[in-house]
Parts: structure tokens; C-alpha cells; sequence
């Protein structure tokens, strides 16, 4: 992979893990044992309303500089690694695609109707995906270093 492309590649990872980390590790944590209900639900869609547009980002700079890669040196040509994380990086594609037309929708809907309870319980399906996500990102990570 050229370095410009392994660059721009890394920005889109950077981005997508950093984001999971920060919501994971630091702004939810926080958010749980500061903020009351509604103000927490509040906070947590503003954070994803900002977030997920860089999410959006970073799957095109993934997977087109992924593509790319992988037809630069074929396909069969490509390390095993590269091909599990494509593989990885598609499956976590469906799962933030599901997240964003399913439970975030929801939850920005229910907001607006000013229902709390129900946005809650679909920003605890978004914190379980994104959880998911999260593991499958390492193991993209840990799979393309180590095959």
C-alpha cells in the first residue's frame, strides 16, 4: 500500500476507533454519573449527531482506500490479513449502517416527542452495537498485524 494511501487509510481508522473510544471509555461514563434524565439523552444524540457524519467519513476512506489496496495487488495476491480485515470492515459497515437507520433514528424521533425512557432504551441498543463495533475494530486491527 502506498504511503499516502496507508495515510488516508489510518486517518478513517483513527477517527472511527478514537470516536468509539471516547464515547465508550470517557463520555458516556461521565454522562451516566453526572447527568439526569433527559439531559443525558440530549447530550449523548448531540455527540452522535456530530459523530456519525465522520463515521460516514471514515467507512468511504476505508473502504475506498482498502479497495484500492486490494486491487493494486490483486486479490489473491493481497496477505491474508488484508482480507479479514475487509471482511471486518464491511460487517462493521452493516452494523453502523443498522445503527443509524434503526436505533439512532429512533431515538432522535422519540426525542423530538420528548419521550425519555424511550430514547434511553435506544441509545443503550446504540452503546451495545457500538460496543460490538468496537471489538471488531481491534480484531481488524490485531488480524491485519499478525496474519
Amino acid at each position: 500500500m502506498n504511503k499516502l494511501l496507508l495515510f488516508i487509510h489510518l486517518m478513517g481508522a483513527i477517527v472511527w476507533m478514537g470516536g468509539m473510544s471516547l464515547v465508550l471509555l470517557a463520555l458516556r461514563p461521565a454522562a451516566l454519573r453526572v447527568l439526569q434524565p433527559p439531559l443525558r439523552q440530549q447530550l449523548l444524540l448531540q455527540v452522535l449527531r456530530g459523530f456519525f457524519p465522520l463515521v460516514w467519513l471514515s467507512i468511504a476512506l476505508l473502504l475506498g482506500t482498502g479497495t484500492w489496496a486490494m486491487a493494486s495487488v490483486g486479490m489473491a495476491a493481497a496477505p491474508p490479513g488484508w482480507h479479514a480485515m475487509q471482511g471486518i470492515g464491511l460487517l462493521m459497515t452493516v452494523v453502523f449502517g443498522y445503527i443509524y437507520v434503526g436505533p439512532y433514528r429512533r431515538a432522535c424521533r422519540a426525542a423530538g416527542e420528548a419521550q425519555w425512557p424511550a430514547v434511553g432504551a435506544e441509545l443503550q441498543r446504540i452503546h451495545r452495537l457500538v460496543q460490538l463495533n468496537f471489538a471488531l475494530g481491534w480484531l481488524a486491527i490485531a488480524l491485519v498485524l499478525l496474519l
